[in-house]
């Protein structure tokens, strides 16, 4: 069905309660649900069905999923179809379409039969077959494999997934059945049509990228497609390793003290190094945290960060923290990296939303009311610590505990610098991380200038940089012989220069052409404004760098407020940098302990859109460093302050 490209819409985040309808939805109509429980049901089964059901929905549509309408056309007679995409990412991965609505009925595509294995029916057929299927063909009977039978959820009308026999774990095409396949008898000398197909690898839908990277190779095998008649309900192998995604505050179903286990020894207890080799190795006991638990868990691992500082910059004034220190550092450089979080399902659980505090700046008020340390609120939203008390009784008898390896390394640098080690993993896929950056900037002469340019055996309308025109110019003086016989630094004026650079329209020029002199740099100043401007910017070194008009793009970090005194970040003009929005907008959304969107820039044209990412908070200090790691430079940024009413 998306062989020929659709239009697409720009992109909206869905909001979380549009998320989980429908993502109940799609475990209602796939019949993905587990057994009900019983009645006399324990408050563990009940807490672990919870669990188990905010995972499901999470790997079916994760929390930064985002939506958008679609046109096409299908069959040869071109009918129109319509409806909406789901574009999501798992693990901080290349964003892509997971899901397509059409007509009511939602239709998974390959990555998330990728990620997500066996919630529909797989069948087989012959690799000649596949590259048929690739094309848009349908599948016949006959190219029905490894049956019968066939899995008796592949009725009339089911969706289902089809993988080769060379790969019998990796579906790669996702059709309808146009007949009961699990009550084919004979495949040999049958006729018709089995399974129509809607969407392959290969096709529009898996190409389709934010960042306009090309379609994801598949796995070479999938262990949770175990076997072509596994039951649905009994296959959701697929999700295990996936993150948790937080639910949002409006939502949810919380597990109170009354259903979680038992509290496990608070980590403070451990002595360093012990039971690290198991927690690396991803030995979790796989229970619950308590809300105490996450509470503490925040408070050591804050102590933690401090504890760092003061053994690895003991000769530093404050041990290398510059006060006053914002939310989005006291998280991403004082927290996150010294979470015990050994797996996903840890890190899941281990979120300042699911503590007791619910937010970071009543865990910050929390310390300061300690003593640990002093706070004070900043233009009414944001609360800073203006001071740590590093002689705290607390901060003096605290022993770390283990914490995973990766974490340990990335807090291994100095200062503000562990922020960008410290989210090393939301780098993934992301290829403007580390990348070489350079602006080259070029002048066009205009026609007036054409003589000159000539003169010097050079081509009129082509390009040069400042350094190429300088020698062109001294050429052309020493071959008009126009050097001023008693100062070499001055350059007589000839009809073809005062006609071409000073025409008399300010009191400068009256003056030069009155003296009939002018300086040599000033003159080479005055040819290299009047030519017309062009730019290139130079990624990598590459060779092949488009040349484009006028001065060269800055990218745009806008602060605003909004909703009474809530402040936003916003960043636009990332495309001209090779510097795709989704993964940026991920990692920042870790970085600062903050949601963001990533949406079409409003007036951007929707055939070459400009994207705009929205971080909430004033976090123009983290997005400058997220930048600077993919080589943007300082100059190139340009800051807008609404909140103050000021440009920076």
């Amino acid at each position: 069905m998306f062989k020929k490209k659709p239009t697409i819409k720009a992109l909206s985040p869905l909001r979380s309660s549009d998320r989980r309808k429908t993502a109940d939805a799609i475990i209602a109509d796939y019949q993905l649900s587990p057994p009900s429980l019983p009645d006399d049901a324990t408050a563990d089964e009940k807490a672990a069905a919870t669990a188990a059901h905010t995972t499901l929905r999470a790997s079916l549509l994760p929390e930064n999923t985002q939506s958008a309408r679609f046109t096409t056309t299908h069959g040869p007679d071109l009918k129109p179809v319509s409806g909406t995409l789901y574009v999501g990412s798992h693990n901080g991965s290349e964003p892509r379409i997971l899901w397509v609505k059409i007509d009511e009925k939602m239709y998974p595509t390959v990555y998330t039969l990728w990620q997500t294995t066996c919630i529909v029916p797989l069948l087989h057929t012959h690799g000649v077959v596949v590259e048929k299927l690739q094309g848009g063909a349908d599948l016949m009977t006959p190219g029905l494999a490894n049956g019968p039978p066939f899995p008796e959820k592949a009725t009339k009308g089911s969706v289902i997934a089809i993988a080769s026999r060379e790969k019998p774990t990796v579906p790669v095409v996702v059709g309808v059945c146009l007949v009961d396949v699990s009550g084919v008898k004979h495949v040999h000398g049958a006729k018709g049509a089995a399974v129509q197909t809607v969407h392959w690898m290969g096709d529009e839908l898996w190409a389709y990228s934010t960042s306009g990277k090309g379609g994801k190779r598949p796995p070479e095998e999938l262990d949770g497609w175990r076997d072509r008649n596994t039951n649905v309900n009994e296959g959701l192998t697929g999700i295990e390793h996936l993150d948790l995604e937080d639910e949002e505050e409006d939502g949810g179903v919380p597990l109170d003290e009354t259903t979680r286990p038992e509290p496990r020894t608070p980590y403070n207890n451990h002595v360093e190094g012990e039971e690290a080799t198991q927690k690396e190795n991803g030995q979790a006991d796989g229970k619950e945290f308590t809300i105490s638990e996450i509470d503490e868990a925040f408070r050591n691992a804050f102590l933690y960060g401090i504890y760092h500082h003061k053994t690895t910059q003991k000769s530093e004034l404050k041990f290398g923290l510059t006060f006053p220190i914002s939310q989005s550092f006291v998280m991403s450089d004082l927290i996150q990296p010294f979470l015990p979080a050994f797996t996903p399902e840890e890190a899941a659980q281990l979120q300042i939303k699911k503590s007791s505090y619910k937010n970071l700046k009543k865990f910050i008020k929390s310390l300061d009311k300690q003593g640990v340390l002093k706070s004070k609120e900043r233009d009414g939203h944001e609360t800073t610590v203006v001071d740590i008390d590093f002689e705290d009784q607390t901060i003096s008898d605290f022993k770390p505990y283990p914490i995973p390896k990766k974490e340990t390394q990335a807090s291994g640098n100095l200062g503000h610098g562990a922020t960008a080690q410290a989210t090393a993993s939301t780098d993934a896929g992301d290829s403007s991380v580390g990348q070489k950056l350079r602006i080259i900037t070029y002048h066009r002469p205009k026609e007036k200038l054409a003589n000159i340019f000539s003169s010097a055996s050079n081509a009129s309308g082509g390009l040069y940089t400042s350094a190429e025109i300088r020698p062109i110019i001294t050429s052309y003086i020493e071959s008009e012989n126009i050097v001023s016989l008693t100062n070499k630094r001055l350059v007589q004026l000839n009809p073809s220069l005062a006609n071409a650079v000073f025409d008399g329209s300010s009191p400068l020029d009256k003056e030069v052409i009155a003296k009939g002199s002018v300086p040599r740099d000033a003159l080479i100043d005055r040819i290299v404004a009047s030519c017309s401007p062009f730019y290139a910017i130079v990624r990598n070194d590459a060779s092949d760098a488009k040349t484009r008009s006028g001065g060269p793009p800055k990218i745009r970090i806008t602060l605003e407020t909004r909703s009474g005194n809530k402040k936003v970040t916003k960043i636009s003009g990332l495309e001209a940098y090779f510097i795709p929005p989704q993964p940026l907008a991920d990692e920042l959304r870790k970085v600062c302990a903050g949601s963001t969107s990533v949406e079409r820039l409003e007036g951007s044209s929707p055939r070459a859109p400009v994207m705009e990412i929205m971080v909430q908070g004033p976090q123009k200090d983290a997005v400058v460093k997220a930048l600077e790691k993919r080589g943007v430079q300082r100059n190139w940024i340009e800051t807008l302050d609404k909140t103050k009413g000021k440009k920076k």
